[in-house]
């Protein structure tokens, strides 16, 4: 067991905020495979202060995907601060908000905001200690070990936020100029935990079982977060606390139960946006189900080219043998 402030963990998982994936209905059904925690996408902070209606569904949730937190990213501590406040108006039972420092993406860090945050750590402490201030409710943030290969200051920034009285880490062992490309370099991470006041998260390419032990066994991580890899793949949420629970690894599912699987996430994406838009935003995901299977590739083609409706959907699985 593990803490963020005073709330309980039980397990290794916590489910990565994905622009474009993070949505209730996924954040729901990664949660019936094992997942401890879960983050909401990220947020803007001028979206909630601007009213934006897109940005405000963001924090749609149900009761079935706590412990969750609220994933906020912005450049001004006073604006983070009051989209924090909107949140608590807006939400029940916030269980933590989690702050972006970790996005390396350019329409958000050339705003000054997610990774970029790592160039100007004093203000990433700021915020820290401004969302403090106006509730006891836990804050964590999300970094990477830097800007690039020249700008490494992951330790610094850590010890900066433990000062702030973050509650706790999440780190992906990459810089921000090296976006998702290439191995992420745990080795530079390692014992980190044992460094450190406040519990540590863990990611970057978290793909296997394999993946998750080698991580938590190089850094004394008290959880990994699964991204990407868990796309398509909610099984590998079971294995990872089975294994750390017994010790045992259970095996990969088999083509039915994919199938199964992705009918079912498919079915929540039509609840939470209509069946149009639902079956368009799933057609990325609903080719994941399948990679690595023999013969998919006419699968995943069809599934991105020709996936509109759930009926649609049953016909492509059900020609796929």
């Amino acid at each position: 067991m593990w803490k963020i402030g005073n709330l309980e963990i039980n397990g290794k998982v916590m489910l990565a905020p994905m622009a474009g994936y993070t949505c209730s209905a996924y954040r729901r059904f990664m949660k019936k495979f094992g997942v401890d925690v879960c983050v909401t996408e990220m947020v803007s902070d001028m979206g909630l202060i601007y009213g934006n209606k897109e940005t405000f569904s963001y924090l749609n949730a149900t009761d079935e995907e706590y412990p969750l937190g609220v994933q906020l990213f912005g450049h001004d501590p006073k604006n983070i601060a009051k989209a924090a406040l909107i949140c608590l108006k807006t939400m029940k039972n916030i269980s933590f908000f989690d702050i972006n420092a970790g996005c390396p993406v350019c329409k958000v860090t050339k705003t000054g905001a997610g990774s970029a945050l790592l160039k100007n750590p004093e203000i990433l402490y700021e915020m820290v200690r401004e969302i403090k201030k106006i509730t006891d409710i836990p804050v964590t943030v999300k970094i990477r070990l830097g800007w690039d290969n020249n700008h490494i200051n992951f330790l610094e920034v850590i010890k900066g936020l433990e000062e702030a009285n973050v509650d706790a880490i999440g780190i992906h062992a990459r810089t921000t100029k090296e976006l998702y490309s290439g191995l992420p370099h745990y080795e530079l991470i390692k014992d980190l935990r044992l460094k450190m006041k406040v519990p540590l998260i863990v990611s970057g390419n978290i793909f296997t079982l394999d993946d998750a032990i080698n991580a938590l066994e190089i850094t004394k991580a008290d959880a990994v977060m699964v991204a990407r890899g868990g796309v398509g793949n909610p099984n590998l949420i079971t294995q990872i606390n089975h294994y750390f629970k017994t010790g045992e690894r259970l095996p990969d599912k088999d083509l039915e139960t994919q199938k199964q699987y992705c009918l079912e996430l498919a079915k929540g994406f039509k609840e939470e946006y209509g069946e149009e838009a639902g079956m368009r935003i799933f057609r990325s995901i609903a080719l994941k189900f399948f990679q690595g299977f023999p013969n998919s590739k006419e699968l995943r083609t069809n599934l991105v080219q020709k996936l509109d409706s759930l009926e649609t959907l049953e016909k492509i699985l059900n020609d796929y043998n």
